[in-house]
């Protein structure tokens, strides 16, 4: 797979990284969010499968290498400012650490 873009392009935080909103391709639902570094990008775009930084221990963390639940990209899209990556992906099993499909299980508010 190659991008469009080059990794340099795009707007990062202050991390050097960038955010990657994680959508199921079939239903539009909203799985997790996660960031990618440059390398990170390179190895999805590469391999086919999404591969994040993990902040907390600090390293390349290709989803679903522990749990099995990998996610198989169906596209990737950046938002108008190039700041935030859009990924649609084939989820297997849930995409949350929890076990839970999604990440955004717990309801904070809801208009009646």
């Amino acid at each position: 797979m190659k991008s469009t873009i080059s990794f340099d392009e795009f707007k990062l935080n202050s991390d050097g990284m960038i955010p990657v909103i994680t959508q199921d391709y079939k239903t539009n639902e909203v799985l997790m969010l996660a960031y990618m570094t440059k390398e990170s990008f390179e190895k999805t775009l590469e391999t086919g499968k999404m591969t994040y930084f993990s902040r907390s221990r600090q390293e390349l963390w290709t989803k679903g290498d522990t749990s099995g639940h990998y996610q198989y990209v169906k596209s990737l899209d950046i938002d108008c400012d190039k700041d935030t990556i859009l990924a649609k992906v084939e989820q297997i099993g849930a995409a949350c650490h929890t076990g839970n499909r999604t990440c955004f299980f717990t309801r904070l508010a809801q208009e009646e």
